[in-house]
């Protein structure tokens, strides 16, 4: 089953109180984990940076390092939300975004880390989140195939092992337009890295994650809110608790879908084979002897007699017995054959 995420991020808006109500909704809303933002804003950006487009639209004018400023988790407040979600049977997951916050995870013990787009290029940060010798899930926004390449080779050597590691196709845009998607990249990332593969969503529904459920992903990461109103640079690329319940429920529903890939009849279309397919029969009454030429055969329901994939064996046979009109014609013996 494939493992969803709900990214929380900094849509708790620097609210420790919000942040432990959205893992409680998520919990409740089929989420296998919870996601944050792990970072020290000067450690992060430099006093001049400037905001993202989409940030500024969203959170007005100003600096990003002011804004990050009232995002911040502290220690007491990532221990806090980790034993929340252990309560609630969630995992516990942040991206941590400088060298600082790749310790302090490493610190309360996380199971994994993840890595988020924009570090994908930054080699002494993916060398620290190796050193934790965790699972890594490895975020791909704004790259490229070639960039995807050496992030992971900068990984592998730095000891995580290729089954340890699942690649994000990922598209850096809040909220990302749908012709911008390009879905079938994750399954170009797969087939030529050899990796395990998955989707980090920002579009505005449902249906891409779902989608990317049906193409092979194996990891769902889904901006969560409990309001797409509230203030924050994320929560427009967002969705709330009723959305994602739903989306939860749609890929489980898609899992269920997919089967074992062997094309067979279910045991449920069995019943429906006499019914549904059609058997060699009788078009007029045929005498014992007579020649069983196309003219005097045709096929209809039900499909409880000779199958008219074997035509071709029985035309030109000769008729065993008498038939009436529209009565089954039975199977020809090897000899006819």
């Amino acid at each position: 089953m494939s493992f969803v995420i709900a990214e929380i991020g900094v849509n708790h808006n620097g609210s420790l109180a919000l942040a432990l109500e959205m893992v409680d909704a998520a919990s409740e809303v089929g989420a296998d984990a919870v996601k944050f933002q792990t970072f020290h804003a000067e450690s992060l950006v430099t006093a001049g940076a400037p905001k993202a487009a989409y940030q500024s639209e969203t959170t007005g004018a100003g600096s990003q390092l002011e804004m990050l400023r009232n995002l911040e988790l502290d220690l007491a407040s990532h221990l806090a939300l980790q034993a929340r979600a252990h309560a609630r049977g969630v995992e516990f997951l942040s991206a941590p975004f400088d060298l600082r916050s790749v310790a302090l995870l490493g610190e309360i013990g996380v199971s994994r880390i993840k890595v988020p787009s924009g570090h994908l290029t930054n080699v002494p940060y993916l060398r620290a989140v190796a050193a934790l010798g965790l699972p890594v899930i490895l975020s791909t926004g704004m790259a490229t195939l070639e960039e995807v390449a050496v992030s992971i080779e900068v990984l592998e050597r730095a000891g995580v092992a290729r089954g340890d590691l699942v690649v994000l196709h990922c598209t850096t845009e809040y909220p990302t337009p749908i012709d911008d998607v390009n879905l079938l990249a994750m399954v170009t990332m797969r087939e030529a890295l050899r990796v395990r593969v998955g989707y980090s969503d920002h579009t505005e529904g449902i249906a891409v994650p779902i989608a990317a459920v049906a193409l092979g992903a194996e990891v769902i990461e889904k901006h969560f809110t409990l309001s797409r109103s509230m203030p924050g640079p994320d929560h427009r690329a967002s969705i709330e608790p009723d959305q994602f319940e739903r989306m939860v429920r749609s890929i489980r529903e898609v899992e269920t879908s997919l089967g074992d890939g062997l094309k067979r009849p279910s045991h449920r279309e069995m019943a429906n084979i006499g019914a549904a397919r059609t058997s060699i029969v009788a078009a007029r009454e045929v005498l014992a002897g007579e020649t069983l030429t196309e003219d005097v055969l045709a096929v209809k329901r039900p499909g409880t007699g000779t199958s008219p994939l074997r035509w071709d064996d029985v035309v030109g046979t000769t008729a065993r017995r008498a038939y009436r009109a529209d009565e089954l014609i039975d199977e020809p013996e090897a000899h006819d054959a």
